[in-house]
């Protein structure tokens, strides 16, 4: 059962407002579900921040290398040496990590309060400790092919990888159902031993 429109327009307004538009930046987004399995939202942030006055500031500026002296460091051409600096920590890769990290405690406090059992993670298999291989992501136009009956090559990739998981998990339960018995047969006969 799919979550009522008004509640995911909630939970995205509610995220963008907290994690970008209470921090100072401008912020759009919008909500695409075509009914097709996959809903998503695209938000548009600014790096450039508002001054008090309420006019555009800077997304970057000029910053200048400085020496263990902390002093200017000529280039050579009569000049300085400098580097682009950002304003802000707006474009910092880090922000990402934290941005997808806070989207995944939204939307699963969301799925809790409606009792579904779903919960999304931003983190990748492998950092969650999970061994399994990932699929491939398809699109939107392999996606609808693959609907209507027509293979495609990433279709099969997919079909391939979730072989293979379920070959994987199959060993991992083989592998645990050994190591239990192992076990067993150890403690049988270090008891009989004893006795």
């Amino acid at each position: 059962m799919a979550a009522p429109k008004w509640l995911c327009i909630t939970l995205v307004r509610a995220y963008v407002k907290d994690n970008f538009v209470d921090k100072g930046m401008c912020a759009d987004f919008a909500i695409h579900d075509k009914g097709t399995g996959n809903p998503h939202v695209h938000i548009m942030l600014t790096l450039r921040p508002l001054k008090e006055n309420g006019q555009w500031g800077a997304k970057c500026r000029k910053a200048y290398d400085l020496d263990e002296n902390g002093q200017r460091i000529p280039d050579g051409k009569g000049g300085w040496k400098n580097h682009r600096a950002d304003t802000s920590d707006w474009n910092d890769k880090g922000n990402v990590e934290i941005s997808w990290a806070a989207w995944a405690a939204y939307t699963n406090r969301s799925l809790e309060s409606a009792g579904r059992p779903e919960r999304i993670y931003h983190r990748s298999y492998k950092r969650q400790g999970i061994d399994k291989i990932p699929s491939v992501h398809l699109g939107t136009a392999v996606s609808q092919m693959e609907k209507r009956g027509i293979r495609t090559d990433k279709g099969a990739v997919n079909r391939q990888i979730a072989a293979d998981n379920k070959l994987l998990k199959e060993i991992k339960a083989r592998i645990t159902r050994l190591y239990r018995w192992s076990k067993a047969e150890t403690e049988n006969h270090k008891r009989s031993k004893a006795a």
